[in-house]
C-alpha cells in the first residue's frame, strides 16, 4: 500500500508513539477523536472528500497523529508531509518548496482520494487560507486536527522531542498562532456525495412537478414580471443559483471568530465532541418561495444540542421553536444569497403555527400546501434520511474556479455559501 509522501518510517517512531498507532492505544486520550473511534464516522467519511489539516508545535505529536489516520483508512487515504519537502518550522524562505508541496496535494485532490493528511506546522492564518482556497478549489471538505499531547504546547518538552532542533524561543515564535482555535465561516453539517446527489434529484422531481401543477400556474405573477406573462415556468432554471458541491446545513455563522456567540459556540463541548462526526438528519419536506428553494431537516435529539437558542428568531421579540429553522439550501433565484433560505422557512414555519394553508393535491413523495404569496411546501409521506459530517466551512465563501476530478479541467465558478 502506498504510505503517502511522509519519509518517516514507523520504525523510528518512539516506543509510545508506535503504541498510539496500533490497535492497543485505541483508547489513549491521545486518539480520542470521532474520525477515529466512531465506526460511523469512519464508514461515512469514505462516502466524502475529506482534507485533514493537522496543526501543531514541531513535536507535540502530528506525524504520529497523520499516520494512525492513514492507518485507520487504508487504501482511502494519502499524507502529504511538509518534512517530505525538508520545510523547516519556524524557518522563512520556503515559497519554492511549499509551491511544490500545494501542487502534489492539488494532484492528490484531482485524483478524488477520499482522505488527504496534511502534515505540518499550519501555524499562519495566511498559509491556511491558500489551502482552504485548493480545498475549495476541488470540492473537499476540511477538518482541522490538532495533537491531544499533553506536551503539545509545553516549548521545554518540545524541543527534546522535535527532530528540528530548534531553539525553546524558536518555538515560542510559533505558539500565538496555535494557542487559538481557528474558527470557520461557519458550522454545520455537510452531506456525503451520495446523500447530496440524492437530495437534488428529489428536489428536482418536485420542482418540475410543481412547475406542472395546475394549482402553480395562478400564482406565476410571484415569480415573473407582469411585463412578461407566461403559461408556464420552468422551475429548476428559474432557481439556477445552486450550491456547488455537496449540500449542507449551517448551524452557526461564525465569521471566523468576529460573529456575536462565535466563541462560544465553539468552546461548548457538544460542539468539539461532535466536531468531524457522522450524523444522520431527517428530510421532513420541501418548500419553494419567489426567492429560494430548499429541506427542511427535522432534528432529532442527538442534532439539537448543536444548534445555537438564538436563530429561530423572526424578530428580535418573537422565536419560534428551537431547530425550525434548520434548513438546506437547494437553489435560488436571480441574484438572492442562500442565507434568505432560512429566513424564508421561518415565515412559513411561523404560519403555519396558525394554518398549514390549503392543501391542493398529491405529488409523488406526499401532500402538496400552498401558503400563499407564492409559497409552497411539499410534506414528504416517506421522510428522507441523509448522511453527514460536522464540520466547518472555512473558504472565503467566494467564487472560485472548481475543477473536476481525473479530467481536471475547470468546469464552472461557484460561491459556496
Amino acid at each position: 500500500m502506498n504510505r503517502g509522501f511522509s519519509r518517516k518510517s514507523h520504525t523510528f517512531l518512539p516506543k509510545i508513539f508506535r503504541k498510539m498507532s496500533s490497535l492497543g492505544g485505541k483508547d489513549k486520550p491521545e486518539l480520542q477523536f470521532p474520525f477515529l473511534q466512531d465506526e460511523e464516522t469512519v464508514g461515512t467519511l469514505q462516502e466524502c472528500k475529506t482534507l485533514f489539516i493537522l496543526r501543531g508545535l514541531p513535536g507535540s505529536g502530528k506525524s504520529t497523529l497523520a499516520r494512525v489516520i492513514m492507518d485507520r483508512y487504508r487504501d482511502s487515504t494519502k499524507m502529504v508531509s511538509a518534512d517530505t519537502y525538508k520545510i523547516t518550522p519556524a524557518r522563512a524562505g520556503f515559497s519554492e518548496e511549499y509551491k511544490r508541496l500545494d501542487k502534489d496535494l492539488a494532484d492528490c485532490c484531482r485524483r478524488d482520494i477520499r482522505v488527504l493528511v496534511l502534515d505540518d506546522t499550519n501555524h499562519e492564518r495566511e498559509r491556511l487560507e491558500q489551502l482552504f482556497e485548493i480545498a475549495d478549489q476541488f470540492q473537499y471538505q476540511v477538518v482541522l486536527v490538532e495533537p491531544k499531547t499533553a506536551w503539545r504546547l509545553d516549548c521545554v518538552q518540545l524541543k527534546e522531542k522535535s527532530q528540528w532542533q530548534l531553539s525553546i524561543d524558536e518555538l515560542k515564535k510559533l505558539k500565538p498562532g496555535l494557542e487559538k482555535d481557528f474558527l470557520p465561516l461557519y458550522f454545520g453539517w455537510f452531506l456525503t456525495k451520495k446523500s447530496s446527489e440524492s437530495l437534488r434529484k428529489v428536489g428536482q422531481v418536485f420542482l418540475d412537478e410543481l412547475g406542472n401543477h395546475k394549482a402553480f400556474k395562478k400564482e406565476l405573477p410571484h415569480f415573473v414580471s407582469e411585463d412578461e406573462p407566461r403559461e408556464k415556468i420552468d422551475l429548476v432554471t428559474y432557481f439556477g443559483k445552486r450550491p456547488p458541491g455537496v449540500l449542507h446545513c449551517t448551524t452557526k455563522f461564525c465569521d471566523y471568530g468576529k460573529a456575536a456567540g462565535a466563541e462560544e459556540y465553539a468552546q461548548q463541548d457538544v460542539v468539539k465532541k461532535s466536531y468531524c462526526k457522522a450524523f444522520t438528519l431527517t428530510i421532513s419536506a420541501l418548500f419553494v418561495t419567489p426567492k429560494t428553494t430548499g429541506a427542511q431537516v427535522e432534528l432529532s435529539e442527538q442534532e439539537l444540542p448543536l444548534w445555537p437558542n438564538d436563530v429561530d428568531r423572526v424578530s428580535p421579540s418573537e422565536s419560534l421553536p428551537r431547530g425550525s429553522r434548520a434548513h438546506i439550501t437547494l437553489g435560488c433565484a436571480g441574484d438572492v444569497e442562500a442565507v434568505q433560505t432560512g429566513i424564508d422557512l421561518l415565515e412559513i414555519v411561523r404560519q403555519k403555527g396558525g394554518s398549514c394553508g390549503e392543501e391542493v393535491g398529491e405529488l409523488t413523495r406526499g401532500k402538496l400546501f400552498s401558503l400563499g404569496n407564492g409559497r409552497w411546501m411539499l410534506n414528504l409521506a416517506k421522510k428522507l434520511k441523509v448522511r453527514a459530517i460536522f464540520t466547518g466551512y472555512y473558504g472565503k465563501g467566494k467564487p472560485v474556479p472548481t475543477h473536476g476530478s481525473r479530467k481536471g479541467g475547470a468546469f464552472q465558478s461557484c460561491t459556496i455559501n
